[in-house]
Order: structure tokens, then sequence, then C-alpha cells
């Protein structure tokens, strides 16, 4: 359970530090406004599930076989799942960084400076 609680966390502080900030001088706030929400739009387009499920599954792998190196059947099971939740946690946030990245790329194309 305390797996759970970290990714929870993990996953929370990713999605606080997703503010977007820009030079706005001479900026027109409406239409940066029409702009980030088109921009989000293409972001969104980014597939995370895949992403994390294909890291949770190499880490219980990974887990597994070291658990099952290193111990018994309880250790290859304990292993399997740390390998998983940490795998999984390391996609998600991968995948989080891919969708910020789209999302900047979008509004610099668009002319905004993006400063973060």
């Amino acid at each position: 359970m305390p797996y759970a609680l970290v990714v929870l966390l993990l996953l929370l502080s990713a999605c606080a530090s997703d503010q977007v900030i820009i030079d706005r001088r001479g900026v027109d706030m409406r239409q940066y406004a029409a702009d980030y929400k088109d921009c989000q739009a293409y972001a969104a387009e980014v597939e995370s599930g895949p992403q994390i499920v294909k890291s949770a599954g190499v880490g219980a792998v990974v887990g597994g076989t070291l658990g099952a190196i290193f111990g018994d059947s309880r250790t290859v099971a304990r292993g399997a799942g740390a390998g998983a939740v940490q795998g999984g946690t390391a996609g998600g946030l991968s995948a989080d960084r891919e969708t910020r990245r789209v999302l900047l790329n979008c509004l610099r194309g668009r002319g905004y400076k993006v400063l973060n």
C-alpha cells in the first residue's frame, strides 16, 4: 500500500508543475487563452496508457527476475509488484513530460515566448 501512496504523490506533484509562463508583453490574452486551449487539445492526444502499461510490465519482469535470483517465491512476488509500481510510475512521468513538450512546442509554434 505505501507504493500506491508514492505513485499518487508523484503524479500529483507532476500535475502541480504544469503551469506555463509566457512573456505577456504585446500578447492579446484572449487570443492566448484560445491558443492555449487548442494546444492542450493537441497535448491530450499523447497516449499515456500504453506507455504506463509497457513500463509496468517491464518493471514487473525485472523485479520478479531479481526476486527469483535473490530469494524465494514470496520475494519474486514482492519484486514483481515493486517493479511494476516503479515501472508504471516512470512510464506515467515520461508520458507527462511528452504531453508538456507537445503543449510548449505548440505554443512556441504559435509565436509565444515560453519562459519555463
